[in-house]
């Protein structure tokens, strides 16, 4: 399997997860937090979004889709270049969007993010992206990065519906 259909594939793993968890979910059961120091599914949904949206358009050198349209639509108190990183318990609290608003970010950025993937070619992926780390970070080594990460918080969220009342 070429390697840009492999990354590919674990993006829309991530893709059918959240999907997946969003469908036909209250605001009530997007925003339960197992306990009052826990993530809940609006958040994690929110945050593994920003975080693919973020690392990929950098890597690309585009535009987020996030943007200060969304941060209004989605009726967050964030600064426009928050991904969640750090956040506590009030912040997390704060997620309060819509599955129908969160899906919608989640498909523009994967569909960005394929774009992307499918325009690389086999030397791209060992192009140093960030050199803030030693060894530096190639784009092979970010892409997997985001896989995990995003891998986790869907699984996480999956999770958490799993315990909804």
């Amino acid at each position: 399997m070429p390697t840009n259909d492999l990354v590919a594939d674990a993006f829309e793993r991530v893709r059918e997860h959240v999907l997946g968890t969003l469908q036909n979910l209250s605001q009530d059961e997007l925003t339960y937090r197992p306990n009052d120091k826990a993530n809940s599914i609006a958040w994690l949904v929110w945050h593994l979004t920003r975080i693919q949206d973020d690392h990929i358009a950098e890597a690309a050198g585009t535009k987020q889709i996030w943007s200060e349209e969304w941060l209004t639509k989605l009726k967050l108190p964030f600064n426009v270049r928050d991904t969640g990183y750090g956040h506590g318990v009030d912040e997390v609290g704060a997620v309060k969007a819509s599955a129908r608003l969160l899906a919608e970010y989640h498909e523009a950025t994967y569909a960005a993010t394929i774009r992307f993937i499918i325009a690389l070619n086999e030397r791209d992926y060992e192009k140093v992206v960030d050199r803030r780390w030693d060894p530096p970070v190639t784009l092979a080594v970010r892409l997997v990065s985001v896989i995990d990460d995003t891998m986790q918080h869907a699984g996480q969220a999956a999770y958490i519906r799993g315990l909804l009342p």
